[in-house]
């Protein structure tokens, strides 16, 4: 994907760049208002991360800039405000998703990832990992044509693992991924181990191979294809 940061924090902003290059994304960068609205004005990207409270103006700016040229890019807010307010008014004017900082880089992938996959596939995705397939529009699974009847938790966390499929994801990062705001109601785990266990279990029973690696002291890996 070609990305687009714009984002006034340096550090933050380099940590996003170093992020998604390594993950094989181009990144281009812009620090304020101007530079951003510069480069919107003269090249398209699939995904544009957007803070609100830029240097010289508003994201919010931006997003309606955007939105006015008709751009295809799909839109995630990035700032450190956390009011309704400006969460509505920015999903109002188009944007495609909403996070608060501070975040963990692997939430903010799979969102990208989220709002690039329902971009790209129209609402009727067929995702295909190993023996396995999943249609996003029905949220349902099968394996060699056979459904595979997965909980809610267990379905997102499938799509979590896919999505950051080779990439080591942290049980914090799990639980923020599945309970949100609430993640700290899964502060113990336990329930994140069960969680996954379940699906494995489920995924090897119907496939005859475990997909998802535990990586001792850090969290889980999906390791198929």
């Amino acid at each position: 994907m070609k990305l687009l940061l714009v984002e006034d924090e340096i550090d933050l902003l380099d940590e996003m760049d170093a992020y998604f290059s390594e993950q094989g994304h181009l990144c281009e960068r812009a620090i304020d208002f101007v530079q951003a609205e510069d480069k919107l004005a003269l090249y398209s990207y699939d995904v544009v991360i957007l803070d609100i409270t830029l240097p010289g103006g508003s994201g919010l700016q931006l997003l309606e800039i955007l939105k006015n040229k008709s751009a295809e890019a799909g839109v995630l807010i990035l700032s450190a405000r956390d009011s309704l307010k400006d969460r509505l008014t920015g999903l109002d004017l188009g944007a495609d998703d909403y996070l608060t900082k501070p975040f963990f880089m692997e939430e903010l992938n799979a969102r990208i990832n989220a709002i690039q996959r329902r971009k790209s596939f129209s609402g009727s995705a067929l995702i295909k990992a190993g023996d396995l397939e999943i249609n996003t529009q029905a949220k349902e699974v099968y394996c060699h044509g056979e459904k595979i009847a997965l909980t809610k938790k267990e379905y997102e966390l499938l799509l979590y693992f896919i999505i950051n499929k080779k990439r080591v994801v942290s049980k914090e990062s799990i639980a923020i991924h599945l309970w949100g705001d609430n993640y700290d109601l899964a502060a113990s785990y336990d329930i994140i181990y069960t969680h996954t266990m379940n699906l494995r279990k489920k995924i090897s029973k119907n496939t005859g191979e475990d997909y998802i690696e535990t990586v001792y002291g850090m969290g889980y890996k999906w390791i198929k294809k």
